[in-house]
């Protein structure tokens, strides 16, 4: 029964051991290097960062004649597309998706 006992926590340890000389040797668990050396990310989404829209849109709309109908074309188009062009006016070529926008009858729907 002792027997068993040591051989068992034996086992134990060195699977400890084997999982540590693993975890030491790979710099990132969810990466891996292919035949290039170059690291591979696995399980990772791409998610695009945030902004804050309000503050954004502020600034945009901030030289407007009607900031408040301003403000609030540029917050839809802000949450849709996740940016807005800098500057108060032009610049959409810096994000595509909010130049693209149209109303319906077919004008330009972000400020």
């Amino acid at each position: 029964m002792k027997l068993f006992v040591l051989l068992f926590i034996t086992i134990l340890l060195l699977q400890g051991f084997a999982e540590a000389l693993s975890l030491g040797n790979a710099p990132d668990s969810l990466t891996s290097i292919d035949e290039g050396g170059d690291k591979l990310a696995l399980h990772k989404k791409h998610h695009p960062r945030k902004i804050n829209c309000s503050y954004a849109c502020s600034r945009r709309c901030r030289k407007a004649s009607r900031k408040k109908v301003c403000s609030r074309a540029c917050k839809t188009c802000c949450m849709r597309c996740n940016c807005v062009p800098p500057g108060t006016y032009g610049n959409k070529s810096a994000c595509p998706c909010y130049a693209s926008l149209k109303t319906h009858g077919h004008k330009p729907k972000c400020p």
